[in-house]
C-alpha cells in the first residue's frame, strides 16, 4: 500500500466515527479478513480507490499553485554574464525590435573589417512591483478558489466511492440471500424427489412422478447455480471498489438482515443542498468568478522599482584601436542604475472586453448547470421517499406471501400423499414457496437500498452506515 499524503490521514480521521475495521488490499503479505462489514467495505474503498488518490493529489498541486501566485508580491532578481569574440563595426541607424539580430554598442568608427576582439559583459537587475490595482490579490484568490473546486471535487469522488461500495455491498447480500433461498428449495425439491423415487421402486406411484421430480429438481439446482453465479459477479464489482481479494472472504451484513428500522418521517423538502455535487459546482462558479476579477484587474498600468549595476569589457578603443591579447574578457567599465518605470497595455482592451464576455458566458453556463443539478437531486430525493414508501409496503407484505405460501406447500404435499393431488401441485406450491422466500428477503434489503438512496440525495451516507452496522 502507497504512503498516504497528509490529506488523506486527514480523510481518515473524517471518516474514523463511522467507519471502523477496515479491509486490507490484496497482498500475500497480509491476507484479506475473513469477514467483511459494510462500514468496512467503504472505509477500504474510501482510503484506496485510485480516482480518490487522483483527487486528492489535484488539491496538492493547487496548493502549490496558491504558493506559486504568492511569489508575485517578491522581488526578482536577474544575473547575468556572457563572454564573447566578436567584430567591431557599427553603422549608425535604427533596427525595429526583434530577436534575431545582435545588438552593439559604441560610436561608429566608419571602417569595415572582420578583426574581432574580446568583449564580456556582467549584471543584476533587481525588480518590484510595489503596487498593482489588486492584480497579484486577485490571482492568488483565483488559485485559492481552484484548489476549494479540487477539494470539493475529492468530496464528491470520495461520496461516489463510498455510494458505489455501499450498493455493491447490498448487491453482494441480495445475492446471497437469493442463494440462501435457493438453495432451500433445492432441498426440498431433493427431499421429494427422493421420497417419490422410494415409492416408484415400491409401483407404489408412476414412473411420470419421479420424471417431474427429477425435473423440479434439476429446475430448483439451475435456479440456484444461477443464483451463486450472481454473487460471484457482484464480489467483483465490490473488490473493484475495495481493491481486495474476496474470493475468500464472507460479507458480515450486519444489521442489514434484520427487519429495516420503522418509517419516519421523511418530506421532499429535505435539504440537499450540502450534497458534494452541488458543492462541486458551486466552488467552480467561485472559481469562475475569481478569475474574472483577475482579469478585470490586468487593464491597469504596472509600476516597477528596478536597480541595476553592470559592467562591460571590450578589447577596442572608441577610436577603433584593437588592444589585442586578454584585453576584453573581464569587465573593466562599471555602470549602476535606479530607476521607476511603467507599462501599459493600451490597445489590449478589445481583447481584454473579449476574454470577459467568454468568461461571463462560463459563468452563466456554471450557473445553469447550478441548477440543473438542483433540480436533479430534488427529483432524486423525490423518487427516492416514493422508493422507500413503496418498499416498506412490500416488505409488510411479504411475510404474509412466505406463511400462506409454506401452509400451501405443506398441503400439496399432504394431500399428494394421500393421493389427493398430482405431483405437478406439489411441484407449483414448492416454486411458490421459494419464489416467496427470494422476495422477502429482498423486500428487506429493498428497504435498505431505498434509505441509501436517501441518503445518497442528501449527500451523506453517514446515517446510513451508521443504521446498518447497529
Amino acid at each position: 500500500m502507497s504512503n498516504r499524503t497528509a490529506l488523506g490521514w486527514c480523510l481518515s480521521l473524517v471518516l474514523a466515527p463511522y467507519l471502523v475495521s477496515p479491509l486490507r488490499a490484496a497482498d500475500p503479505q497480509n491476507p484479506t479478513p475473513s469477514s467483511i462489514t459494510l462500514s468496512a467495505a467503504v472505509q477500504t474503498a474510501v482510503k484506496n480507490y485510485p480516482s480518490i488518490r487522483v483527487s486528492q493529489d489535484q488539491v496538492v498541486a493547487a496548493a502549490a499553485a496558491i504558493r506559486l501566485a504568492r511569489t508575485a508580491y517578491l522581488p526578482k532578481a536577474d544575473a547575468f554574464a556572457q563572454f564573447n569574440r566578436a567584430t567591431r563595426n557599427n553603422v549608425f541607424g535604427m533596427i525595429l525590435p526583434q530577436s534575431t539580430l545582435p545588438s552593439i554598442s559604441g560610436p561608429v568608427i566608419g571602417s569595415n573589417n572582420l578583426v574581432s576582439v574580446w568583449g564580456s559583459a556582467v549584471g543584476a537587475l533587481v525588480s518590484w512591483e510595489p503596487f498593482d490595482f489588486g492584480l497579484r490579490n486577485a490571482e492568488v484568490q483565483a488559485a485559492d478558489a481552484t484548489r476549494s473546486r479540487f477539494r470539493a471535487a475529492m468530496h464528491r469522488t470520495e461520496y461516489e466511492v463510498a455510494v458505489a461500495t455501499a450498493d455493491a455491498y447490498l448487491t453482494v447480500v441480495a445475492a446471497q440471500e437469493t442463494v440462501r433461498a435457493a438453495q432451500a428449495g433445492v432441498e426440498r425439491a431433493r427431499t421429494v424427489a427422493t421420497a417419490i423415487t422410494a415409492q416408484v421402486n415400491a409401483e407404489l406411484r408412476p414412473g411420470a412422478d419421479q420424471s417431474r421430480a427429477e425435473a423440479e429438481l434439476a429446475a430448483a439446482s439451475t435456479e440456484l447455480i444461477q443464483a451463486q453465479q450472481a454473487v460471484d459477479v457482484s464480489r467483483t464489482t465490490l473488490a473493484q471498489f475495495t481493491g481486495a481479494d474476496l474470493s475468500q472472504a464472507e460479507l458480515n451484513p450486519e444489521g442489514l438482515l434484520r427487519p429495516p428500522p420503522q418509517a419516519t418521517e421523511v418530506s421532499s423538502a429535505e435539504k440537499t443542498d450540502r450534497n458534494p455535487v452541488l458543492l462541486e459546482q458551486t466552488a467552480a462558479i467561485e472559481e469562475a468568478r475569481a478569475q474574472l476579477r483577475s482579469l478585470e484587474r490586468t487593464y491597469f498600468p504596472r509600476f516597477f522599482l528596478q536597480g541595476a549595476a553592470f559592467g562591460r569589457g571590450s578589447g577596442a578603443e572608441v577610436d577603433g584601436t584593437r588592444l589585442g591579447g586578454l584585453n576584453g574578457l573581464a569587465p573593466n567599465v562599471q555602470n549602476y542604475a535606479v530607476g521607476l518605470s511603467v507599462t501599459f497595455p493600451i490597445l489590449s482592451l478589445p481583447a481584454l472586453r473579449a476574454r470577459e464576455e467568454s468568461q461571463n458566458a462560463t459563468i452563466r453556463a456554471q450557473e445553469a448547470r447550478s441548477e440543473q443539478i438542483k433540480r436533479e437531486l430534488s427529483a432524486r430525493w423525490n423518487r427516492a421517499v416514493a422508493t422507500l414508501n413503496g418498499a416498506r409496503r412490500v416488505a409488510l407484505n411479504t411475510p404474509i406471501q412466505v406463511s400462506s405460501a409454506r401452509t400451501a406447500s405443506q398441503q400439496a404435499t399432504a394431500r399428494y400423499e394421500a393421493g389427493l393431488a398430482t405431483i405437478a401441485e406439489v411441484a407449483d406450491a414448492q416454486r411458490l414457496l421459494t419464489q416467496a422466500e427470494i422476495d422477502d428477503a429482498l423486500a428487506r434489503l429493498n428497504v435498505w437500498r431505498a434509505l441509501l438512496e436517501i441518503a445518497t440525495a442528501a449527500g451523506d451516507v453517514r446515517p446510513f452506515i451508521a443504521e446498518a452496522s447497529r
